[in-house]
């Protein structure tokens, strides 16, 4: 799900009301380089003590911090900075999801087992014309080609 959220960040909608809401329910995904168990501590301990986080995560051999809770995630980003680590969000995503993982740039060696890059070339398009030619000749389309 965290493919998932990542995505809706972007398709949301701000409305201009001048009452404040609270932040939803996130959860961010970050890439951060951890060699060792200090590394590790430090990195946990700086988001955990943020206003409105739930659980933190930290998987070192992913080199994957999750952050699970009420808050922005840029925020969040900034404060892993703030330890001195290199950072960034999450850029893979699982390999199931993506229509065309061997593109020009989502194959990546360094990704983990089971991911790869999120490239805009990786997802097919809803309306792609690939899939729609493949229908044509289909076994499934009762008025598929029947000349072979």
């Amino acid at each position: 799900m965290g493919a998932l959220d990542y995505l809706s960040n972007f398709c949301t909608v701000t409305s201009t009301t001048t009452r404040s809401r609270r932040k939803p329910m996130q959860t961010v995904e970050i890439k951060v380089k951890m060699d060792c168990d200090g590394c590790e501590r430090r990195v946990k301990n700086s988001v955990k003590h943020m206003k409105g986080v739930k659980t933190v995560e930290v998987n070192r051999k992913q080199s994957r911090v999750t952050v699970t809770g009420y808050v922005e995630p840029n925020h969040v980003l900034k404060r892993i900075k703030s330890t001195g680590k290199r950072a960034e969000f999450w850029p893979y995503i699982p390999y199931n999801l993506v229509s065309y993982p061997y593109v020009n740039q989502a194959y990546d060696k360094r990704a983990p087992a089971g991911y790869v890059k999120n490239v805009v070339q990786a997802v097919s398009a809803p309306n792609g014309t690939d899939e729609r030619m493949a229908y044509l000749f289909s076994d499934d389309n009762p008025n598929a080609c029947s000349i072979m």
